[in-house]
C-alpha cells in the first residue's frame, strides 16, 4: 500500500506555481476567507445569540435613550454604560456552561411567579368580587320534637368533647391522639397542617358553636399554609381542605376561605399534567411533581381519587371566575367515556399515560366509592342540568345491579366485589354509603324505578345495620363477608377494626330524610350508645381494633372525618329538614355541604359588594 501513498505525498510538498504582482497567493487568500467567516459568525451571533434581547431593547438602553431624548447629551454616557454593562451580561451568559444557563433561567422563572404571586396577595386578591348571598338552609329550626331535641343536644355534646381536647392537645396539627393526648399527623397531608380545623369548620357553624368557629377560622387566617415542599395526596387533599373551605365559605360568607380554597386549587393543578389530563394520585405541591401510588396496578391512577374532584372543581371554577377548574374534571369524562366498559362497569385502575384501563377490579366500595357518588351529585348539583353526568350514573348503577348485587340466604342483600370476572362476596363498610345514594338518586331513575332504588337503599341500609349488630360493641368492622356459612360478619382478623367511620350513619340519615321512617333513628342512636360506650375517652374519642371483642382495644387516633362527617350525619338525622335541605345543597364525599348551582346563580356572581 505504501506505493500507492507517495505519490500523493509528493504533491502535497510541490511548491505552487509564480504569480503575478497583482495576485494573492493561495495562503493569503485562504486567510482572509478565515477572516471574513469570522467576521459573518459574529455579525449572526450578536443578531440571534445574544441572551434576552427583547430586554436589551425595551429594559436599560431603551430607557437611556428615551431619557437622552429629553434631557440632552448628558444622558449619552449613560446610554453608553448600560449598553457596555449589557455586552458585558452577554459575554458572561455566553462563557457559562448550558446548565448554569438553564439554572439561571429557572431561577428567572421562579423570581416572576413569586413576584407575581406577591402582587397578587399584596394588592387585589385576584378573585372577582361576589355578593355574599347564604344559601336557603344554612342555618335549621329547632326539632319540634322534646326527645329528639335531647338527642341532638348530646350529638352537639359529643363534638364539643371532640373538638375541646383537639384544641388541649392537639391544636394546629392534623389529628389527636386521644389516648396518649397528643398530636398525630398523617404523610396524605405532607407538611399541610390543620386537617381537623378545616375539615370541623361547618360542622361547627351548623352546629352554631360560633366561638369555636370563630377561633377556627382565625387559625386558618394565621396559619393555614399550603407554601410547603411537600407530597401529599391530591383526593385527601382535595375532599378535606379544598371541601371543608368551600363549604365554610358558602355557610358563612367569610372571604378568607374562598382565598384559601382557590388558593389551594391552584396548588393542586400540576396533578392533571399528565399524557392525558387523569391527575396523579401524588402531587409535591412546591416542584408540581405528581406520580401514582406503587401499588396501584401498574402506576395507574385510582377511580375514586380521580372521580373525586368534580364536585369541588366546579365550585372553584364558580367561586373564582377561571373556568380551568372545571376544564380539568370535564376532561376526566371525556377519557373516560373514550373507553370500553368491561361489562358496563368501571374498573378501579387507569393509566394516566396510555389512557388503558389496569387490572379489571370493580369496587363500589374502597378505590370505587365515591367515583359514583360524584356522578350523581354532579348532576343534582347543577340544578339536574348535567345530562351526562346523569346518564353516567344511571348507566353505572344498572351495570351495578347486574353484576354485583346480590342476596344472601338470610335474606340480606350485599354488593359484591368483581375480580376479573369473578365475585368476592365481600362487603365493606366503605360500601355502606350506597345505601343513602340509591335513595337520593331515586328521584331520577329511569323506567318509572324509583321505588325499586328507595327499596334498595332501604335494603342496604339494613344489611349495613345487621353488620353492627351482629358484633360485641355494636359497632359496625371494616369490612364483612357473605361465604363460609356467616353473613355480615368479619372473618378476617385485619378486617374486624372500626376507626369512627361515617357511612352506615350517612345512609340512616339519607334514609330518614327521603322516607321518615322512625327506625333511622332508632338505628342511629344505638350508634350513639355503642360510640360513646366503647369509643369515648377522657381525651376524645378513638377507633376500635376489634368490634367483636367484650374488651376495648383502641386504636389512639381520632380520625378528622369523625368531626366532619360521622358527628354532622348524626345531627342531621336528629334536626328538622329544613337544615341544609336536599334541593338546594349536596355533600361531598367529607360531608361538606356545597350549594345546588340554581341556573340563576351565573348571573348574580358579578354583583359588587
Amino acid at each position: 500500500m505504501k506505493p500507492l501513498l507517495l505519490p500523493r505525498t509528493r504533491l502535497l510538498l510541490r511548491a505552487p506555481p509564480a504569480a503575478g504582482p497583482g495576485a494573492f497567493r493561495l495562503t493569503e487568500k485562504f486567510v482572509l476567507l478565515l477572516v471574513f467567516s469570522a467576521f459573518i459568525t459574529l455579525c449572526f451571533g450578536a443578531i440571534f445569540f445574544l441572551p434576552d434581547s427583547s430586554k436589551l431593547l425595551s429594559g436599560p438602553v431603551a430607557a437611556a435613550a428615551v431619557a437622552a431624548a429629553a434631557g440632552g447629551a448628558g444622558s449619552l454616557e449613560r446610554i453608553r454604560a448600560d449598553h457596555e454593562r449589557a455586552l458585558r451580561e452577554a459575554k458572561e451568559t455566553l462563557q457559562k456552561l448550558p446548565e448554569e444557563i438553564r439554572r439561571d433561567i429557572r431561577q428567572d422563572k421562579e423570581k416572576l411567579l413569586q413576584d407575581a404571586r406577591g402582587r397578587k396577595e399584596a394588592g387585589a386578591p385576584g378573585l372577582p368580587q361576589r355578593l355574599f348571598r347564604q344559601p336557603v338552609g344554612a342555618v335549621g329550626q329547632e326539632p319540634s320534637d322534646p326527645a329528639v331535641r335531647q338527642k341532638r343536644d348530646k350529638i352537639k355534646e359529643m363534638m364539643k368533647h371532640a373538638w375541646d381536647n383537639y384544641k388541649r392537645y392537639a391544636w394546629g396539627l392534623n389529628e389527636l391522639k386521644p389516648i396518649s393526648k397528643q398530636g398525630h399527623s398523617s404523610n396524605l397531608f405532607g407538611n399541610i397542617q390543620g386537617a381537623t380545623i378545616v375539615d370541623a369548620l361547618d360542622t361547627l357553624y351548623i352546629m352554631e358553636m360560633k366561638e369555636e368557629f370563630k377561633e377556627a377560622k382565625e387559625w386558618v387566617e394565621k396559619n393555614l399554609d399550603f407554601n410547603v415542599n411537600a407530597e401529599i395526596s391530591v383526593f385527601e387533599v382535595n375532599i378535606r381542605f379544598v371541601g371543608g373551605l368551600l363549604s365554610a365559605y358558602y355557610l358563612s360568607g367569610e372571604e378568607i376561605f374562598r382565598k384559601k380554597a382557590v388558593e389551594l386549587g391552584e396548588k393542586l393543578l400540576p396533578a392533571f399534567n399528565t399524557p392525558t389530563g387523569i391527575p396523579w394520585a401524588l402531587l409535591n405541591i412546591k416542584s408540581g411533581i405528581g406520580r401514582n401510588w406503587p401499588w396501584a396496578s401498574g402506576g395507574s391512577s385510582i377511580l375514586a381519587e380521580f372521580g373525586t374532584l368534580h364536585l369541588e372543581f366546579v365550585h372553584l371554577s364558580h367561586l373564582s371566575g377561571n373556568p380551568v377548574f372545571a376544564e380539568k374534571v370535564m376532561n376526566i369524562r371525556k377519557v373516560l367515556n373514550r373507553l370500553d366498559k368491561p361489562e358496563g362497569l368501571y374498573p378501579n385502575y387507569l393509566n394516566p399515560s396510555s389512557g388503558q384501563w389496569g387490572q379489571h377490579h370493580v369496587s363500589i366500595g374502597g378505590l370505587g366509592d365515591s367515583f359514583y357518588e360524584y356522578l350523581l351529585k354532579a348532576w343534582l348539583m347543577t340544578d339536574k342540568t348535567d345530562e351526562e353526568g346523569k346518564k353516567m350514573y344511571y348507566d353505572a348503577v344498572q351495570a351495578i345491579e347486574t353484576h354485583l348485587i346480590r342476596k344472601s340466604s338470610g335474606g340480606l342483600t350485599y354488593i359484591a366485589e368483581w375480580k376479573g370476572g369473578l365475585l368476592e362476596h365481600k362487603m365493606g363498610h366503605l360500601t355502606c354509603f350506597a345505601g343513602g345514594m340509591f335513595a337520593l338518586g331515586a328521584d331520577g331513575a329511569p323506567n318509572d324505578r324509583t321505588g325499586h332504588h328507595i327499596e334498595l337503599g332501604a335494603e342496604i341500609a339494613r344489611t349495613c345495620h345487621e353488620s353492627y349488630d351482629r358484633t360485641s360493641m355494636k359497632l359496625g368492622p371494616e369490612a364483612f363477608r357473605f361465604d363460609g356459612g356467616v353473613e355480615a360478619i368479619a372473618t378476617r382478623q385485619n378486617e374486624k377494626y372500626y376507626i369512627l367511620r361515617p357511612e352506615v350513619i350517612e345512609t340512616y340519615m339519607y334514609m330518614w330524610r327521603l322516607t321518615h321512617d322512625p327506625k333511622y333513628r332508632q338505628w342511629g342512636w344505638e350508634a350513639v350508645e355503642a360510640l360513646e360506650k366503647h369509643c369515648r375517652v377522657d381525651g376524645g374519642y378513638s377507633g376500635i381494633r376489634d368490634v367483636y371483642n367484650n374488651h376495648e382495644s383502641h386504636d389512639d387516633v381520632q380520625q378528622s372525618f369523625f368531626l366532619s362527617e360521622t358527628l354532622k350525619y348524626l345531627y342531621l338525622l336528629f334536626s328538622e329538614d329544613d337544615l341544609l335541605p336536599f334541593e338546594h345543597w349536596v355533600f361531598n364525599t367529607e360531608a361538606h355541604p356545597l350549594p345546588v348551582l340554581h341556573k340563576d346563580d351565573g348571573n348574580k356572581e358579578d354583583d359588587q359588594k
